[in-house]
């Protein structure tokens, strides 16, 4: 491969690549300390110029709807001063989690002497396309310091306003503490011009993370010449079993679906073995309706919805593989636990399964047959997600086998090297 780092910078995508590469260079052997001393800073000159950010976020809200942008994308726009604070939250959670920077995942003295370990090491520069959620931005942006890496920010054009003010205020927080300002860019141009530039800077951007839309994803996973950890959408399932706590079900059900439906973690479909339907139905269907959900369901999920206060339609294979990610639901009584693996092996994205059981041996074989990042046994699929799973923020949850899998925090935005040390060894 013909590497990049040497040649001239042609445009203003490769311009910023070629920056982030030195930056990443500069941040690569920090201690611990310089990197959590930045993100600190990071942290408080969130809180400090929340105004700011507030206002740039308005424009982006203004222009959404007027262009006529749903309240479900609008939701994911919005900053508003209490999710900024939590924002900051999240960053001072990074800096107090361990640095993975130097970590040695294995070691051994081999039979003939020589030391050999396996240590952690940064990605190098890391590219993040995503669509319109600007918390992403200091996210990744903090998640990619903290493992030693520059990071690339390419957000929709939607979330323009909010993403410029939140990296000039990054840039100028971890420039003020002795760190390389260029460790955070924005990746210049508003059009899917810099996009194909980023996807293509091969030899100058070490990875690609897409978040965003099945389309956005499958776009980036077949045009880039970076490799790519492909995230993945959420077309997320809630089995209730035979043997199952009714109330425990439903109150799951409504959290996984209703407690923030625009978000991957949401559940969409909805599987209830036959020998619990009758009585979980009609509880199910007016607690949907209560919390404003339509559902759209098999021939035995409509015929129980007639007796129910729920919005009730036929189901067809479009909503089995929908992620609505709104107020909707697919719904389906299957005959048996086999059935509902079925259904799901057939129409998940491979992200979230739970299922509601007080049987044991009903949750070792659901968890042992269902393949997905994560399987829940009497939880909310919304309990997917890094800052829950303790890693203090995510880059993204990923879907596919190789490299990571499910919410991806420090450990996985770092590769390895081995360290070979001899005392005048020769093979």
């Amino acid at each position: 491969m013909t590497s990049l780092d040497d040649a001239p910078a042609t445009s203003p995508v490769l311009a910023t690549a070629a920056a982030a590469r030195t930056a990443a260079a500069a941040i690569a052997p920090l201690p611990r300390s310089a990197k959590d001393t930045a993100l600190l800073a990071i942290a408080d000159a969130l809180t400090a110029r929340t105004d700011e950010i507030v206002a740039a976020n308005a424009e982006d809200i203004d222009r959404a709807r007027a262009a006529g942008t749903s309240e479900t994308v609008i939701d994911r726009l919005t900053l508003t001063p209490e999710r900024v604070a939590a924002i900051a939250s999240d960053v001072r959670d990074v800096a107090a989690l361990p640095d993975p920077v130097g970590e040695v995942v294995r070691g051994s003295t081999l039979p003939n002497g020589i030391d050999l370990r396996q240590i952690r090491v940064p990605l190098g520069v890391v590219g993040i396309i995503y669509e319109a959620r600007p918390n992403v931005t200091v996210d990744a942006a903090a998640l990619c310091l903290k493992a030693g890496n520059a990071v690339l920010l390419r957000g929709s054009s939607s979330a323009y306003a909010s993403n410029t003010a939140l990296v000039a205020i990054l840039r100028d927080a971890i420039a003020s503490t002795g760190l390389p300002a260029d460790a955070i860019q924005l990746v210049p141009g508003e059009s899917r011009d810099s996009v194909r530039e980023l996807m293509r800077a091969r030899g100058l951007v070490d990875v690609l993370i897409p978040r965003g839309g099945a389309s956005l994803i499958k776009t980036v996973v077949e045009e880039s010449t970076v490799p790519v950890i492909e995230t993945g959408t959420g077309n997320c399932h809630v089995y209730v079993d035979a043997q199952a706590d009714l109330d425990m079900a439903v109150d799951i059900l409504i959290n996984s679906k209703a407690q923030r439906p625009s978000v991957c973690n949401a559940a969409e479909t909805l599987l209830v073995h036959r020998d619990i339907a009758d009585a979980f139905l009609p509880r199910a269907l007016d607690a949907l309706a209560d919390a404003g959900v339509t559902v759209h369901g098999d021939a035995r999920v409509l015929a129980a919805a007639e007796e129910s206060k729920a919005t009730a339609l036929p189901a067809t294979d479009e909503d089995w593989a929908a992620e609505y990610l709104s107020y909707d639901i697919a719904a389906a009584v299957v005959d048996s636990l086999d059935e509902a693996v079925a259904h799901i092996r057939r129409w998940t994205s491979g992200h979230t399964e739970a299922i509601v059981t007080t049987s044991q041996a009903a949750a070792r074989r659901f968890t042992q047959l269902v393949d997905s990042t994560t399987v829940a046994v009497n939880a909310s699929t919304r309990f997917t997600d890094g800052g829950q799973f303790g890693f203090g923020a995510e880059i993204g949850i990923s879907t596919q086998k190789l490299h990571a899998r499910g919410p991806m925090g420090l450990p996985e935005l770092t590769s390895t090297k081995y360290i070979v040390t001899g005392d005048g060894h020769i093979r």
